[in-house]
């Protein structure tokens, strides 16, 4: 890596970076088509920030986990290369803002000394799988869920069968039925499970997603062998890879292709591909996720607390016992989400004598730390204390979900930080005793993309505009009743009514109040929500919706001094389709160079997938020549059929289905694996010789 400081020791991230280094390059000059090199950037974490010229960066954490190395690492990476600010996410990742993209491959290096990747953090790919924080700690679990969640993080990591789906793929492992880490808004999310034999296995849910459309997961297992659901999880991504949606973005993730064909024939389509996939069965080592090493005991020095009252409810809100007797987790509440770099690095001073060397972010943004001593408490909460994050309430109505919106997000419509440390506030001013509330949740979101999780909050917000008149004004879609159910079951929230944003306070204030007054004794919210009914919420709110009497400083949104104007750029969750022909053809010989060198180094089934992948980027190219552009891979290979194979202009001997469908109807053997190539490799080279043609004519 000639350009680089420090030399790697694994040459397939090392390769990695060189490539990506490569290609910056070729695209400052001109070769890679813009769309082309959005779509590899964003596998790589890089992500266009609402500013121009600089990107964000997601680091990827697999469920979260971090050591105090690594956290500093980051904010090494983040003063070297960024704003001197991490940003937790509600997928366990830390972000960094205000990257320059021709720092990145030296940044990614700089970060993979300590084992970290940016690899597949953003795009269209098998996002970070997240787990409950608590997993390996929690009294509540059947068995510790982090090894499962590790190796299905590396199963996936680099797999041909997710490097170009049509969008995001996204799994999560919950630690118990409390099911705190949402499988019932997932692709596939999973709860651990024991038999009557007192075997492991999980109960699966699949196709569940936030977004614009929330829709719930299916119960697809009650429960499902260890061994199978690595298995599982590829044959779902292959049929989502194959019949997914690529065209309209708005549409392609697994839900709406279960909701387009049906959830048995996607399960029909699953097992179909079973024969086709690399293990039948897979193992998980148990062991490969150990447990930290325990601090060593020692004699604290007796510490003065300040203010006793506030220790005795950090105590009862964000401290609670293992399942490892004489030990205790404490959660830190993260405001926002922003750990400033200096902040991060005195933390880890803070703590280190005190807890284990492993921290786990939390989905609701925040941080758990693990096998503090009882003794330890006192002079650990001083020390957070000092630093100003010993906040009681973690998890509670006044620990309010948030992410970036306007601040750096491209789709962010209205701000969302401002509006989360605001109504934080109205809590811990107002209603103190909500603080020992974990039931209740608020989230935000800058738009209705739901990155704040606001689908899934008791008492949600999404960022919007209203018109009055002849103006436009920050506003924010209020939402009620979601939340988790457990087991594997959750409720999205409704829409209730779009307020001006400067009046969530007083929205939060009359659903809060009416609550106190309406509720009966040990109702639960979403009880009373469901006894009221949607419409008693929206009369309720609908005095704060009118805009007849607006104010000035009503065009002025949250943490800012100027006239609200929306400004929404283009998103970059997923990658944009790419149809120009040229480019196309470019990804085929790509593709095939991979297919070649997997097959070099004996990983058939990788190589079988690859070849596969040069037959539908090549038929795609052609296609494109006739104009038509199929949203799905199996559109495509149904289209290539009828275009130019039924119409004698294309000779396969055969039908173009038969040919690449040969993909699930093998076992991936060396011999199919070479043959398979062999045919790819004829299949594009045709290709080309047919797209000259038509060029010349």
């Amino acid at each position: 890596m000639q350009s680089f400081r420090t030399e790697l020791e694994n040459p397939i991230v090392e390769k990695d970076i060189i490539d990506l280094e490569k290609k910056i390059r070729a695209f400052r000059e001109g070769k890679i088509h813009d769309e082309k090199f959005r779509s590899l950037r964003l596998a790589r974490g890089i992500y266009g920030q609402r500013q121009p010229g600089v990107q964000m960066v997601r680091i990827k954490l697999p469920f979260g986990k971090v050591t105090f190395k690594q956290l500093l690492r980051i904010a090494d990476i983040s003063d070297e290369y960024a704003s001197h600010n991490l940003h937790l996410t509600t997928r366990q990742d830390i972000q960094i803002h205000y990257v320059s993209l021709d720092r990145t491959p030296q940044l990614w290096a700089d970060l993979e000394q300590d084992d970290i990747t940016l690899r597949e953090a953003c795009g269209n790919t098998v996002r970070n799988v997240t787990a409950s924080p608590i997993a390996g700690i929690d009294p509540d679990e059947p068995f510790d869920v982090s090894p499962y969640a590790h190796a299905t993080f590396e199963y996936f990591l680099r797999n041909p069968i997710c490097q170009d789906m049509g969008r995001k793929f996204k799994i999560s492992f919950s630690s118990s039925d409390a099911d705190t880490a949402f499988s019932y808004i997932h692709d596939i999310g999973v709860i651990p499970k024991l038999n009557s034999n007192n075997e492991r296995g999980f109960k699966v849910m699949l196709g569940g997603g936030l977004g614009a459309q929330p829709l719930l997961a299916h119960i697809v297992e009650d429960f499902l062998p260890e061994d199978q659901l690595i298995p599982y999880i590829e044959t779902i991504i292959r049929v989502f890879d194959r019949y997914g949606e690529r065209n309209n973005r708005n549409k392609a993730r697994l839900k709406y292709l279960i909701q387009k064909i049906g959830l048995e024939e996607v399960l029909r389509l699953a097992e179909i591909e079973r024969k086709a996939i690399k293990v039948k069965t897979y193992p998980i080592n148990r062991d490969a996720v150990p447990a930290p090493a325990i601090p060593e005991q020692a004699a604290f020095v007796d510490v003065v607390i300040d203010n006793p009252l506030r220790y005795e409810q950090w105590l009862i809100t964000n401290v609670f016992e293992q399942k490892q007797k004489g030990f205790y987790g404490v959660y830190v509440k993260v405001p926002v989400g922003d750990i400033p770099t200096d902040q991060a690095r005195k933390f880890i001073d803070a703590i280190k004598p005190y807890v284990a060397d492993e921290i786990r972010i939390t989905a609701n943004q925040g941080l758990l730390l693990k096998y503090a001593g009882k003794e330890a408490l006192p002079a650990l909460y001083a020390g957070l204390a000092a630093l100003d994050m010993a906040a009681p309430g973690f998890d509670s109505i006044a620990d309010v979900t948030t992410c970036p919106g306007t601040d750096t997000c491209n789709l962010g419509i209205s701000n969302s930080m401002t509006l989360a440390r605001v109504l934080e506030d109205v809590i811990y001013n107002e209603y103190e005793e909500l603080i020992f509330n974990r039931e209740i949740k608020i989230k935000i979101s800058g738009c209705m993309n739901s990155c704040g999780q606001h689908g899934l909050a008791h008492i949600g917000f999404h960022g919007s505009s209203s018109k009055a008149g002849t103006r436009v004004l920050p506003s924010v879609q209020v939402l009620l009743g979601g939340g988790t159910v457990g087991d594997g079951v959750g409720r999205a929230a409704e829409k209730i009514t779009k307020v001006p944003a400067k009046r969530a306070t007083k929205v939060l204030r009359a659903v809060l109040d009416d609550y106190q007054a309406n509720s009966t004794q040990n109702e639960t919210f979403h009880a009373y929500y469901d006894r009221q009914g949607k419409d008693y919420f929206y009369q309720l709110l609908k005095p704060l919706a009118d805009l007849t009497a607006l104010t000035e400083e009503e065009f002025v949104d949250w943490g800012h001094e100027e006239t609200f104007a929306t400004a929404i750029g283009v998103g970059e969750c997923a990658g944009v389709v790419i149809d120009l022909v040229a480019t196309l053809l470019y990804e085929s010989d790509e593709k095939f160079g991979w297919a070649k060198e997997s097959f070099a180094a004996g990983f058939w089934s990788d190589a079988i997938y690859h070849s596969y992948n040069v037959f539908i980027s090549s038929a795609k190219a052609l296609l494109l020549d006739k104009n038509v552009n199929s949203s799905t891979q199996s559109g495509i290979i149904r289209e290539f059929d009828s275009r130019y194979v039924e119409t004698g202009e294309f000779n396969l001997g055969g039908s173009f289905n038969d040919l690449v469908l040969q993909i699930n109807k093998h076992e991936p053997s060396e011999a199919f694996a070479k043959t398979y190539l062999e045919e790819a490799s004829n299949f594009l080279a045709t290709v080309k010789v047919k797209r000259e043609e038509l060029v010349q004519s």
